[in-house]
């Protein structure tokens, strides 16, 4: 593979970044002080989740994708400044429950 075109991103891949990038956009339209807490906090998620999450266990990434959709959803609505933390590790303990 040539070094200049870059690696090819799988599907979940690119939904992560999508996901992430929507997330940053969102946070452009708020209010300056609430804007740099929300990257925080999203830059803090992504990070973490890269590090702690299996990464073949298709099914809770894919559990993350649409939890983080649903939140981004949520970031859009003009009403909403802030955006509360997702503690990754008691989902994981919840989901291993059911």
């Amino acid at each position: 593979m040539d070094a200049s075109k870059g690696q090819k991103l799988s599907g979940m891949q690119k939904q992560v970044l999508s996901l992430y990038r929507g997330f940053l956009r969102a946070a452009r339209s708020k209010p300056a002080e609430d804007q740099r807490q929300i990257e925080s906090i999203v830059s803090a998620e992504f990070r973490r989740n890269s590090n702690q999450v299996d990464r073949k266990n298709f099914l809770y990434v894919e559990y993350l994708l649409r939890l983080g959709k649903k939140q981004l959803d949520q970031l859009k609505s003009p009403d909403t400044i802030g955006l509360s933390s997702v503690n990754v590790s008691s989902c994981k303990n919840q989901n291993a429950d059911t």
